[in-house]
């Protein structure tokens, strides 16, 4: 068996975090082993000053890192599953999600004032059409201004004074140390999360017979679950971040699984919502029927509209 094994992982500190964390789980399940990361820079970490939906969407956060697991560069990576794209390249597969962290959103005002006492036409500070779109449909007063960079240059950015509140993952201020920094965790009904937040992925290749039985050990079954049904659901509306979609799932007492979606328009006027429920015999069902439930009741229309205008 190797001894070494390599992860690759971007180079912020949240990412940082979450490959040290998958370090010492592998660790930590598998004595013997010693783990060493792979820093890799990639497009999404480069191009800060343009939306993610006008330069090719998640995929640019995973794709050198997918590039150098293809070359035998690195032997695992590591993902925010936000971030991880419906469709993995050949070869490569998602061998493991590790046990999430809180789903919800947070908001971080310079006020200490939450969302819906921000002062009539306040800044708010966030890249996620997701986010905008439900924000702007309960308070179409506020201004949406574009905020890119990792979290540490998103919580400067408002402390300097260029917003009066800003958006990010309870789950990454949680991680870093920053939980007090959190004016209001909103909830669900005020901005429903993106699929997958909160929590990490781990990739690599399907053929590796060292990395995918360790891996194995670290998958945490809920999670899982709940994931792939909202990952389901985005593959079948084929989704990218030129739309805002958002959805989360959670599983109950006897194995049922009870996923919310929506779809939105990017000015948030109008909103697609609903929810579905069944047991976890297959979970990918219930996203696809969601999905499609959706689609029934108008977002297809919104879908439409916005790839035409892509």
């Amino acid at each position: 068996m190797k001894r070494i094994l390599i992860i690759g992982t971007r180079g912020s500190k949240l990412a940082l975090w979450q490959a040290h964390w998958v370090k010492s789980e592998i660790e930590r399940v598998q004595p013997g082993i010693q783990v060493q990361l792979n820093t890799i820079k990639t497009t999404g970490d480069k191009i800060l000053d343009v939306p993610l939906s006008k330069v090719g969407g998640k995929g640019l956060f995973v794709k050198e890192i997918e590039e150098a697991l293809k070359s035998h560069e690195c032997d695992l990576a590591v993902h925010s599953m936000k971030d991880v794209p419906v469709d993995f390249p050949v070869g490569l597969h998602l061998a493991a999600i590790l046990k999430r962290e809180v789903p919800e959103d947070a908001l971080i005002s310079r006020s200490g004032l939450k969302f819906m006492e921000l002062p009539h036409a306040a800044k708010i500070g966030t890249s996620s059409l997701r986010r905008a779109c439900q924000l702007l449909n309960l308070r179409p007063d506020i201004e949406i201004h574009q905020l890119r960079g990792n979290l540490d240059t998103r919580v400067r950015k408002l402390d300097e004074g260029q917003f009066d509140a800003i958006i990010v993952a309870c789950a990454g201020l949680n991680r870093l140390g920053l939980s007090n920094r959190i004016t209001e965790a909103l909830a669900p009904t005020v901005c429903l999360p993106a699929i997958g937040q909160g929590a990490v992925g781990v990739e690599c290749r399907t053929d590796d017979a060292i990395v995918n039985p360790i891996l194995n050990k670290l998958n945490h079954r809920e999670t899982e679950l709940c994931v792939k049904a909202e990952r389901a659901l985005l593959r079948k509306l084929q989704g990218g971040c030129q739309v805002p979609i958002a959805a989360h799932a959670a599983l109950y007492e006897n194995d049922v699984l009870r996923l919310h979606a929506l779809v939105g328009s990017v000015t948030g006027d109008r909103i697609i919502s609903g929810v579905r429920e069944g047991g976890t015999a297959d979970v990918e069902a219930i996203g696809v029927a969601l999905a499609d439930e959706l689609l029934q009741k108008g977002a297809k229309e919104i879908l439409d509209e916005v790839y035409k205008e892509g």
